[in-house]
């Protein structure tokens, strides 16, 4: 009875020391598979396709994405908002590459107060040959970032597709910049709600087309810009996006 009982007691200490050990390791696990949940630059993936066109998320920065057509946001201006805390260092900064590829225009005319970045702004600029891996950059005012609401991306998202068809573009890459710039916004929800916007005003003009009122589309693919970290989150918003679009 006593070893059966010194047995019991043994086991017993065993599961204790299991429930423990796996207990303290289950956030170091956590920490790790969120380490390799970070994709390399240059991963891309077509999560969709809505309408005939490929919806890719691509991990890449904005001044190095290839495209007819490069879209990036920027909120109104601040004395050296994208270089200083909060925004995200230099070296991950993809608003900062765009600025410095461009000789600092992007922050001159900002400066100036020749493009205030209210939200809905746009402005087109044709890049150097060379400077910047896309053909044209638009930019688009997010307003202040004080009030930053994720809504307001299908908007932004609307605004960029019609810019990109009025240009007759075949594909065009998007790069929100709102990490970039600091703000803790729902990654998921953005890129959800730049694809619903997107092909909201997208279909919009197809519709046009059908009563001979706009020029047919000649866009293929638009690519979603993300940092290594937001990849995978990223894709799930529009992988959800694209699920919705395709069911009405």
């Amino acid at each position: 009875m006593q070893n059966s009982v010194s047995k019991y007691f043994n086991w017993s200490k065993a599961i204790l020391v299991a429930l423990i050990l796996t207990g303290s390791l289950t956030p170091f696990a956590s920490a790790q598979t969120v380490a390799e949940a970070k994709a390399a630059v240059g991963t891309a993936t077509t999560w969709g396709k809505v309408d005939g066109i490929s919806v890719v998320g691509l991990v890449q920065g904005p001044s190095a994405a290839a495209a007819d057509l490069q879209i990036a946001c920027v909120f109104e201006y601040t004395e050296g908002d994208i270089f200083n805390p909060p925004a995200l260092p230099a070296e991950l900064n993809g608003m900062v590459h765009l600025d410095e590829a461009l000789k600092g225009i992007i922050t001159e005319v900002r400066k100036k107060g020749q493009f205030k970045g209210y939200a809905l702004e746009t402005l087109l600029i044709t890049p150097p040959k060379g400077a910047l891996a896309s053909k044209k950059l638009l930019l688009i005012g997010l307003g202040d970032r004080n009030s930053f609401d994720a809504g307001l991306m299908k908007k932004v998202g609307s605004v960029a597709m019609r810019e990109a068809l009025k240009l007759q573009v075949k594909t065009v890459s998007f790069a929100s910049d709102i990490k970039d710039a600091g703000i803790d916004s729902p990654t998921a929800l953005v890129a959800e709600n730049v694809v619903l916007g997107a092909f909201d005003a997208y279909r919009t003009q197809s519709y046009l087309n059908t009563r001979d009122l706009s020029q047919k589309s000649r866009l293929q693919k638009l690519i979603l810009l993300a940092g290594p970290s937001f990849f995978s989150v990223a894709g799930g918003g529009i992988k959800e996006a694209v699920s919705t679009l395709n069911t009405q």
